[in-house]
């Protein structure tokens, strides 16, 4: 029985071999596990978020979602979807129509978790189950609140809590009150009402439970005026909200980026009022159809919401060009940062501004409030606006190949949904569904920031241990 042995041999070999295979294929598997998994915070954001529109698409499908019967369509569900995380507000159904109570409670929890932010609600949530963060908790949570360090993120989220909490009821309280008092709304629909769109004001979002927006209240100071005191308050960001909590007795103690912001929204609100109301004064499509008063506060309530939230008092899609062109910066614009709102932040502008000005003086270095600007923050301005336009100009340009539409209204529509804005000139529901997919991608683009995604899509994984030697270009 030499053979025996020979067997055994042979047996053996091949299930060293199986063994060394399956090694290799679990070594393999988790080389493509560790290489698909987040490496950085941003990266997570990114999945997070893309994940909350996931699964609002899949609940907005639902039969139960929508009114009358069968359910809404993939790209329907996803649209709406993704603005109510991304707290845009583009539409491409009638919301108070085509939506069920259900599907309006599910864009709203959206809307909630998208204006907070999605990790930070996930990680506020393991706050106050667990009373404590892991490393990685921590590391997203202060990438997206853009929190000064690890050990204030509780302290963060609980403020963040407590400022949204107390704005939203107080807005409710004030929206359900007139709409009791001033429209008849039974005290039931009327809570309802204020509490969604105290929600969508806060949140920067623009939702409105009624089919042509907020018009029928344009000439109203009780419903605009206190969603448009609720759109600033979100559109300022947490981080100056804080520190106006703090020192509101010592504005000369305020940071750089409180300054920037509070400044920067003052002339924006101004000028931008001022704007719109002297271009749109005698449209009778618009402004012109109002008493004098009620010009001057709806010229003032779209200028507040341009920058930031979709709601809108007059028709947009009557305005004049040269007011779409105005709003198209506004929007490009938008608020504060580590905020609801949208754009590419006052601050980004006011440091190109400045860096602008430095340049023409000839100083060396960019001064600012008597404090000298870091260079790598005009890199992170340069590459942020670049970024944006790019962005813009390439859209723009493939939406008009494949729809009839105008430049200006498609330029418009791009800023608005780039700008998480949601401002639109009629022309959203018309899209082909390509054309929609596009604004989808930069509603979610323009939440995250070209950098957040850009930062997500190419981490290094590994430092640059050389750099080139200096040479300097002819500019101009």
């Amino acid at each position: 029985m030499r053979f025996v042995p020979a067997v055994r041999r042979r047996i053996s070999a091949l299930s060293g071999l199986v063994a060394a295979t399956f090694r290799t294929a679990s070594s393999v598997a988790n080389d493509a596990a560790q290489a698909l998994s987040p490496k950085h915070p941003a990266q997570v954001i990114v999945l997070a978020f893309a994940a909350a529109v996931a699964v609002g698409t899949v609940l907005l499908m639902l039969p139960v979602a929508k009114q009358g019967a069968g359910g809404a369509s993939f790209l329907e569900a996803l649209f709406t979807a993704t603005s109510s995380v991304c707290v845009t507000g583009l539409i491409t159904v009638d919301t108070p129509v085509f939506w069920s109570g259900f599907g309006h409670v599910v864009i709203l929890v959206l809307i909630q978790v998208g204006g907070f932010g999605v990790m930070s609600f996930g990680t506020l949530l393991g706050v106050l189950m667990a009373r404590r963060l892991g490393l990685r908790s921590r590391l997203t949570t202060a990438t997206e609140t853009k929190s000064t360090g690890f050990g204030d993120v509780t302290r963060v989220l609980l403020g963040v809590l407590t400022i949204t909490a107390i704005t939203e009821l107080l807005l409710t309280a004030v929206l359900a009150a007139r709409l009791m008092a001033g429209y008849g709304y039974p005290w039931g629909d009327a809570l309802w009402h204020g509490f969604f769109h105290s929600v969508s004001s806060f949140n920067n979002a623009g939702f409105a439970l009624y089919s042509d927006n907020l018009i029928g209240f344009a000439g109203d100071p009780w419903i605009c005026l206190p969603i448009a005191f609720a759109v600033i308050i979100g559109g300022l960001g947490f981080p100056v909200l804080f520190e106006l909590r703090r020192r509101y007795r010592t504005p000369v103690h305020w940071s750089m980026n409180t300054k920037l912001v509070l400044i920067g929204t003052g002339v924006l609100l101004i000028s931008g009022t001022v704007f719109l109301t002297a271009v749109e004064w005698a449209n009778p499509a618009t402004l012109g159809a109002l008493h004098p008063g009620e010009r001057v506060l709806a010229g003032f309530f779209q200028s507040v919401i341009t920058r930031t939230a979709g709601f809108n008092s007059v028709d947009i899609g009557q305005m004049h060009p040269v007011s779409w062109l105005g709003m198209d910066i506004l929007m490009l614009i938008g608020g504060g940062p580590a905020g609801t709102a949208g754009g590419l932040k006052i601050t980004t502008f006011a440091v190109l501004l400045f860096i602008l000005t430095t340049e023409l003086r000839g100083d060396t270095a960019v001064n600012i409030f008597g404090k000298r600007l870091s260079r790598a923050v005009h890199r992170q301005a340069l590459t942020v606006v670049l970024l944006a336009l790019a962005l813009i100009v390439g859209s723009t340009m493939f939406l008009m190949l494949i729809t009839d539409f105008g430049q200006e209204k498609i330029l418009f529509e791009v800023i608005s949904a780039f700008a998480t804005v949601g401002l639109s000139t009629g022309i959203t529901a018309a899209m082909p569904p390509a054309g929609q997919i596009v604004l989808i991608l930069l509603m979610f683009i323009g939440r995250l920031g070209p950098v957040t995604l850009g930062v997500a899509l190419a981490v290094r994984t590994r430092p640059v241990l050389f750099e080139y030697p200096k040479e300097r270009p002819l500019i101009g």
